[in-house]
């Protein structure tokens, strides 16, 4: 923060010098306002030792020395527009005196770690330096930013978009990914174009009929691995495939009421590993193998009903810039780094916090020799939606809105040889269940002043899966979850939010209750104690409550959040993409701003 603090001080003598050339009306100093933009985001933590959940730890070792119990991630990016059609930008961002607990080590300075330059006319968008791009669904690639999962998988390089017509589009790129606050040692080829049919020729009947079509390569050198069992005998492999050529082709059609989209992609052929634990720790010797996903939606929608399906096969679909963060072993992998491609978890993603407890995270790797071998999923996620007119039996006077949700993932079924490293999967057929959950939500106003939204979840989801470790193995946790959550207005723009929730399972931890209560006092000010309380556990020490108490202050494009408690140890997932963060209590502040 303190070296952040020192940019925004090298950039206020601009403006001061900025305001100096012009004192009669401020005119250069004004301009120079109009055409910067930019956002301040910092998320501190005073992470405090805990009666009952014990003194703080960082799970890395090389943190946990420090001890180092006040830590700070800051974001701040500057935009600056000039000559009406170029921009320029950067992002600083700080982790002092550490990163928030269980952020990949390596976020552990202040530096300026993304900038570019781009230029942009009606038809050419052009980039120099740090960029997101996204080809399809990203099956193939997606650079993109979650600070709350700690990433940042940007590309550095040059990117030219090319719009000729209002019907074709071409993108080609060049870049190596942002690996924290340096860039990983591969090089990696975009081209992704798409072509709207229903534009070119006027095609009638259609809203939308286009074709998409990718291409990812990767390239990088090969270097040898350690054998930890015998350390002076490095692998000698010849023919390692040093490019990665991977393409995937889409179709969007949209006949109004009803659509469909789809994708299909090929992963060209790279190595996989050997679990750790195994004699030959490193890359398996000779064997390299491609991969696949499928990826199929079919919607129905008109007014006051949407039906949506959506079937995803995955096969060997890892994809990431450095061939190391594949293996199970390594840094990379644990806080889930360098991966090129975007899979996330299609199960419906959920509010509240005991539906988030036992939750799926997608599984679309191949491991050979792990518990029998896994060669990737496949699975099917429905969502309907339904609103009750206004006046019906079932609407009453202000409508009811009605959804449900589900979904259903399984492991590929598939052959294995483990003397020969081999497997065979079927395309269409399902193996082992991994996850199969139904949700039911109905929000309903009950009069001017009171709404209220009531959810029923019903999961089944592998141990492994939800709590770390091997698939297949330890069976599954069943629970039932209801959620009541209602709202009443004040008037003058308060209200009150009272919300209870309770799960139950006889596996893992048992029972757990859960309630928030919630005020609003304005537009700006809110306040928020909640609980959830594993009362069902049957180690009686561990029937611990995860309290928070807290509030929020909101005024124009700044708001600043307070909270002291404690967080429950488990995953943490954002638009499907996930992560496991430990138990912790502490004192945590928020601040963002955009201007």
């Amino acid at each position: 923060m303190k070296k952040i603090t020192v940019l925004i001080v090298l950039i206020l003598p601009m403006l001061s010098f900025s305001q100096e050339t012009d004192t009669k009306d401020n005119t250069i100093f004004k301009q120079f306002l109009d055409n910067l933009s930019g956002s301040l985001e910092t998320n501190g933590q005073w992470y405090t030792n805990d009666a009952v959940l014990g003194d703080f730890e960082d799970p890395l070792p090389e943190f946990d020395l420090r001890n180092e119990h006040i830590r700070v991630n800051s974001y701040l990016r500057l935009d600056y527009s000039f000559l009406e059609n170029f921009t320029v930008g950067l992002q600083a961002e700080s982790y002092e005196p550490l990163p928030l607990i269980n952020y990949y080590p390596e976020y552990n300075d202040t530096r300026i770690a993304t900038y570019y330059a781009n230029f942009r006319n009606k038809k050419l968008d052009i980039t120099a330096g740090y960029f997101y791009e996204q080809f399809g669904s990203g099956l193939l690639l997606r650079a993109f930013e979650e600070r709350q999962l700690g990433l940042n998988t940007a590309l550095r390089g040059g990117r030219i978009k090319y719009t000729p017509t209002d019907f074709l589009d071409i993108t080609a790129l060049y870049g190596q990914q942002r690996v924290a606050f340096d860039v990983s040692e591969s090089d990696i080829f975009g081209f992704d174009t798409n072509f709207d049919f229903t534009k070119a020729f006027e095609i009638k009947g259609l809203n939308r009929l286009s074709l998409g079509l990718s291409y990812v390569g990767k390239k990088e050198d090969f270097t040898p691995p350690v054998n930890e069992f015998d350390p002076e005998n490095e692998f000698d492999i010849t023919d390692f495939p040093e490019m990665i050529n991977s393409y995937s082709a889409r179709v969007d059609v949209d006949f109004g009421n009803f659509y469909i989209n789809t994708e299909y992609a090929l992963k060209g052929e790279d190595v996989t590993f050997i679990p750790p634990a195994l004699p030959g720790d490193g890359i398996l010797e000779g064997k390299y193998f491609d991969g696949n996903a499928l990826i199929f939606t079919a919607g129905f929608s008109k007014r006051g009903l949407g039906i949506s399906n959506t079937f995803r096969r995955m096969e060997n679909m890892t994809f990431t810039a450095e061939r190391n963060a594949k293996d199970i072993s390594s840094t990379e992998f644990q806080f889930n780094m360098q991966n090129l491609n975007y899979l996330p978890t299609l199960t419906k993603q959920q509010d509240y916090s005991l539906a988030n407890i036992y939750i799926y995270n997608t599984q679309p790797g191949l491991f050979l020799q792990n518990f029998g071998g896994q060669a990737g999923e496949i699975g099917n996620s429905l969502d309907v939606f339904y609103n009750f007119k206004k006046g019906s039996k079932l609407g009453g006077k202000y409508g009811t809105k009605f959804t449900m949700n589900f979904a259903y993932w399984a492991l590929l079924d598939a052959e294995f040889n483990q003397t020969e490293s081999t497997y065979n999967a079927e395309f269409l057929k399902f193996g082992n269940r991994l996850n199969r959950d139904i949700n039911f939500e109905i929000r309903k106003k009950l009069n001017k002043n009171w709404s209220s939204i009531f959810t029923y979840i019903n999961t089944i989801v592998d141990k492994g899966v939800a709590l770390g470790g091997n698939l297949g193995t330890d069976g599954d946790i069943k629970s039932q979850i209801v959620i009541a959550d209602v709202t009443h207005k004040l008037g003058s723009g308060k209200s009150v939010r009272l919300e209870g929730q309770h799960l139950w399972t006889k596996e893992d931890k048992k029972n757990w209750a859960g309630a928030t209560l919630e005020f609003v006092a304005s537009s700006k000010l809110a306040f928020y104690v909640t609980d959830i309380y594993n009362y069902g556990n049957e180690i009686k020490e561990d029937q611990n409550h995860y309290y928070n108490v807290g509030g929020s202050f909101t005024k124009g494009a700044t708001r600043v959040a307070l909270n002291y408690g404690r967080q429950r140890g488990g995953l943490l997932c954002v638009g499907g993409v996930c992560r496991f963060v430990p138990e912790n209590t502490g004192l945590t502040l928020n601040i963002n701003t955009s201007f």
